[in-house]
Formats: structure tokens, C-alpha cells, sequence
């Protein structure tokens, strides 16, 4: 009875955890996104401020520097984004290739005739461009909100990286005495954690760039290079990001040169991820958020229904700041022991055996 009591309150709390994320999305995305990429710039900050910068001054470049490199890898994307738009022509040539030769198979598997099926694309489409307008007033709007959304994410990174002691110090005071050294053990751990996990990630990134382009330029894709960045970019979502990017440059690849090239490219995709896996996570991300892959996989999706996409990136350094809290207070290890790497206990036979 103790027991179903205490489960019921866990599934009633984290419901309204749940709820209380998903109305409150709309404030608190900005704010986790900015302390993320705060997190990735403090290394930064802190080498900067040991040059004899001041703390405003250093925080303000480390900003600027951020910027400057995003800009540039947008202004790469949109240089071979023009160049994919001049190749259109003869992409939609090989699609509609494709397609025919699956009409060809619909109709002989499925008994559905060609001129069937293009009238249902024709009724889609139509129903599509009927709400086009309002689509293009939503779009418009959606921009407008990402502007905005951007310029107040960028103030609220030069304020987490000028005020970091200031949050840490103010957070601590909160606790009673008795838990402080605790309290600042597991801020200090999931910091830590969060803050290797978030630049480790940025220059397995760059790395992965570099990857696939020698891979992709070896194969022979078009366009090698924005591929490449594309897949390094959507590695930002675990599991996700680099199936469906690898999916994308295989669906071009066969487009460009036939099946045997989208096998070459799903070679180099197959390559990459053992080195990144084997060599460059151990290497480049350093402290790992110990979290099994079935938790992974679930708290991604949850992340995804509830705050979207940016719910997808935030989810794993999340869930790792929660597991060291859960690791660190004795009613909420079971929890951590949970959600943590499962680690393979050795039988007594094969103990016996070795001994």
C-alpha cells in the first residue's frame, strides 16, 4: 500500500512537471538554450579573463566570436544552398525517374494505373495551395518570432556568463548549512558535466565536418560540403539527427549517380560513426552524461512533444544534470541507478574460470 502510494505521487508529480514544461515552453526555451550555449562559452570566458580581460570584456567577445561563427557557417550553408538551386532542374529529372519507376511498381503490385495516382497527387496538392496564403502570413510570422526570440537569447547568454559566479554563489545561499557542501558539490558536477558535454559536442562537430567532406568529396556527391556541414549540424540530436542527415545525402546521392553511390555514401556514414563513437566521443567530449540508451532515446522524445526540436537538443544534458542530482541525494539514487549506464555484472563461472 506504502508502495503504491509513493508510485502515485511520482506519476502525478511528473505529470505535472510535464505540464508545467509544456506552458511554460515559450519562456523557458530561450532561457535553457541560452545557459547551453553560456555553458560552451565560459572555457572561453575564463582563458580570456586570465589574459588580463575584464569580465564584461571577455564575456562580450566570447559572445561576439560565437556569432561571428555562426554567421559564417549560415552564410556557407546559404552559398551551397544557391548552388544546389542551380542543379534543381536536373534533380527533379531524376525524381520524377523515381517516381515513374515506383508509379510502375504500384500499378503492377497494387492494380492502381498511373492516371489514378497522379489524380490523387493532383487533389493534394490542390487541397495544399488552397490554405497557401495563410501559410505564407504564418511563415513571415514565425521569422519575425525567431528574430526577436534571437536577439533576447543573446542577451541572456552575455548575462549567464557575466553573473555565472553571481547564480552559482546565490544558489548555494538558498540551502541550509548543514547541506551547502553538497548542494555546491552537485552544482560544481553538473556544470562540469554539462559544460564538457556542450563544447565537447561543438568540436566533435567541426571534426565531423571535416569527416564527412573528405568522405563525401571522395564518393563524388555534388555539393559535398553542405552535406557535410548538414550531417555535423544534425548530430546535435542523438540517434535522430544522423540517421535522418545520412538518410538526406544518400536520397541525393542516388539522384546524382544511381545506387551505387548512395552504397558509398552509406559506407562513409557507417565509417564516420565507428571513429566517432570508438575515438572521438572518448577523445573530444571527454565526461560523458552516463545515460543508458533506452532512457536516451525516451527522454529525446519527450523533449521533442514537449518543447519541439529545441527540446531534442536539450534533452540529454538535461536528463545528465538531473541523474548527478539523483546520484548525489540518497532518497533519489534509485532513480539515478535507473536512468544511469547499465553496467554487465561478471558471472561466478567465468570468475571461477579466470581465477
Amino acid at each position: 500500500m506504502l508502495l503504491t502510494n509513493k508510485l502515485t505521487r511520482i506519476i502525478i508529480f511528473l505529470f505535472a512537471l510535464c505540464a508545467g514544461l509544456y506552458f511554460a515552453k515559450t519562456f523557458l526555451v530561450p532561457v535553457c538554450l541560452s545557459a547551453m550555449i553560456a555553458m560552451m562559452l565560459t572555457p572561453l570566458c575564463v582563458w580570456l579573463q586570465k589574459k588580463g580581460a575584464g569580465r564584461g570584456l571577455a564575456a562580450s567577445l566570447s559572445l561576439l566570436l560565437f556569432i561571428a561563427a555562426v554567421s559564417l557557417v549560415m552564410g556557407l550553408l546559404s552559398w551551397q544552398v544557391s548552388g544546389l538551386f542551380n542543379d534543381a532542374g536536373y534533380v527533379v529529372a531524376e525524381i520524377n525517374k523515381a517516381a515513374g519507376r515506383v508509379q510502375e511498381f504500384i500499378a503492377t503490385t497494387f492494380g492502381v494505373q498511373a492516371a489514378q495516382q497522379q489524380q490523387m497527387f493532383k487533389e493534394q496538392a490542390l487541397n495544399m495551395s488552397s490554405g497557401l496564403g495563410g501559410k505564407v502570413s504564418l511563415v513571415a510570422g514565425s521569422l519575425a518570432a525567431i528574430l526577436g526570440k534571437s536577439l533576447l537569447a543573446i542577451v541572456y547568454v552575455f548575462l549567464f556568463i557575466y553573473y555565472r559566479g553571481h547564480l552559482r554563489d546565490a544558489l548555494i545561499r538558498f540551502m541550509p548549512s548543514a547541506g551547502k557542501e553538497q548542494v555546491e558539490k552537485v552544482i560544481d558536477s553538473s556544470s562540469h558535466v554539462a559544460q564538457q558535454y556542450v563544447s565537447g559536442l561543438g568540436k566533435m562537430i567541426v571534426v565531423l565536418w571535416i569527416m564527412y567532406g573528405i568522405g563525401f568529396s571522395i564518393v563524388g556527391v555534388k555539393h559535398a560540403l553542405f552535406f557535410a556541414v548538414l550531417c555535423g549540424l544534425l548530430e546535435i540530436v542523438p540517434y535522430v539527427g544522423n540517421l535522418t542527415g545520412c538518410s538526406i545525402t544518400a536520397i541525393m546521392a542516388f539522384t546524382q549517380g544511381g545506387g551505387s553511390m548512395a552504397l558509398w555514401i552509406l559506407l562513409v556514414y557507417a565509417i564516420v560513426q565507428v571513429t566517432q563513437t570508438y575515438i572521438l566521443e572518448p577523445l573530444v567530449v571527454g565526461a560523458k552524461v552516463n545515460i543508458n540508451p533506452l532512457f536516451t532515446i525516451l527522454v529525446i522524445i519527450v523533449g521533442e512533444i514537449l518543447w519541439g526540436v529545441p527540446g531534442m537538443v536539450l534533452a540529454i544534458p538535461i536528463l545528465g544534470i538531473v541523474k548527478i542530482v539523483c546520484d548525489n541525494v540518497p532518497a533519489l539514487q534509485p532513480f539515478g541507478f535507473l536512468i544511469g549506464v547499465v553496467k554487465v555484472k561478471k558471472s561466478r563461472a567465468a570468475s571461477h574460470k579466470r581465477d
